[in-house]
C-alpha cells in the first residue's frame, strides 16, 4: 500500500511510513492536546524535505522506504492569515525548522468567503486577500463549502493539504449552513481523495461536539485521531488514540498498540511512549 509521511517520524516508522494515499483523516483533539500542533508539525516537515534536506534530517531523520512524499503542501484556513499561523508555529516549534519548512508552503485564505455573509466588518478580513486570487472573485462566489471544494478539486492531487479547522465551520450551523452539508461535503472529499492519491488532514475542536456528531464526522472520513488529555495524579499528559484508519489500525492491532503518549518540543509534535496490551 502506497503511504504519503504524516511528518511525524516515530509514528510514520510504527505505521509503515505514512498515511495510505488517498486518506481523509480527521484530527478530533481537545483544546491544548496537540491536535493542532500535528497538523504543524505535518505541514513544516513535510515542506522540509525539499527545501532544507539537513534540517529534515536533523528533526526527521530518514523516510521509510518506497514511501512517497507529496509533490506540494497546502495550508487553507477559513480565518486566520499566514502570518499569525506561522507566528503561532514559532512558538511551538524551532524558528529555523518553520521558516524553511513553510517557504514553499500554499497557504490559501478563505476569509471572505467565510465572513462575507456575517455581520463581520469587510475591512476586517478583506485585506491581504491577494493569496486567495486564483478561486475567483468575490461576486462568483458566495459559500464557503463551494470555495474549499472547488480549491480541493485543484489542488489536493497528489499533495498534502492541511484544513484548518472544522470548527470553524460548525460555528456556521444553524446559521447559514447544516451540519448535514458538511457531512456530505466530506464524504465526496473521502470518495474523490481515493482517486486524487494525496492525504487530507482535517482538524477539529472536539470539546464543542456532542459524542453523535463526533461520531458523524468519524464515519465521512477514512481515519480518526484522537488527541486527548489524561490525567494521572496531579500530573497530566497528552495522549493519542487511532480510530477506524484504513491501513493504520490494523498495523497497531497487531502490534497490540492501544494508545500513545505524546509530547511537544522543538521539532513539533512527537511520539514519547508506546502503550500496549499486557
Amino acid at each position: 500500500m502506497e503511504r504519503m509521511p504524516l511528518g511525524i517520524s516515530r509514528l510514520d516508522r510504527i505505521i509503515g511510513g505514512g498515511a495510505p494515499v488517498g486518506s481523509v483523516v480527521l484530527l478530533a483533539g481537545e483544546s491544548g492536546a496537540g491536535a493542532r500542533e500535528f497538523c504543524y508539525t505535518s505541514a513544516a516537515m513535510n515542506g522540509l524535505v525539499e527545501t532544507d534536506a539537513d534540517l529534515f534530517d536533523l528533526y526527521y531523520g530518514d523516510l521509510e522506504p518506497e514511501v512517497t512524499v507529496p509533490d506540494a503542501v497546502h495550508y487553507v484556513s477559513f480565518t486566520d492569515e499566514r502570518r499569525a499561523i506561522v507566528d503561532e508555529m514559532e512558538v511551538v516549534m524551532d524558528e529555523d525548522l518553520v521558516g524553511a519548512g513553510m517557504n514553499d508552503v500554499s497557504f490559501v485564505e478563505l476569509a471572505e468567503e467565510y465572513f462575507q455573509l456575517t455581520p463581520v466588518p469587510t475591512n476586517w478580513y478583506a485585506d491581504g486577500m491577494a493569496d486567495i486570487t486564483e478561486l475567483g472573485t468575490h461576486n462568483e462566489r458566495t459559500d464557503v463549502l463551494e470555495a474549499l471544494g472547488e480549491y480541493l478539486t485543484d489542488h489536493a492531487t497528489g499533495n498534502l493539504v492541511v484544513i484548518d479547522s472544522l470548527t470553524d465551520l460548525l460555528a456556521l450551523v444553524d446559521d447559514r449552513l447544516d451540519l448535514s452539508d458538511l457531512i456530505v461535503l466530506l464524504k465526496g472529499l473521502k470518495r474523490a481523495s481515493h482517486r486524487w492519491g494525496g492525504v487530507i488532514l482535517l482538524l477539529i475542536n472536539s470539546d464543542p461536539l456532542e459524542p453523535t456528531d463526533l461520531g458523524r464526522l468519524k464515519e465521512a472520513t477514512d481515519g480518526t485521531l484522537l488527541f486527548e488529555w489524561e490525567s494521572g495524579g496531579s500530573e497530566r499528559s497528552r495522549t493519542l488514540v487511532v480510530e477506524q484508519f484504513r491501513g493504520v489500525l490494523s498495523r497497531l492491532e497487531d502490534e497490540n498498540i492501544v494508545r500513545f503518549e505524546t509530547e511537544i518540543h522543538d521539532g513539533g509534535f512527537d511520539i514519547s511512549n508506546v502503550r500496549k496490551i499486557r
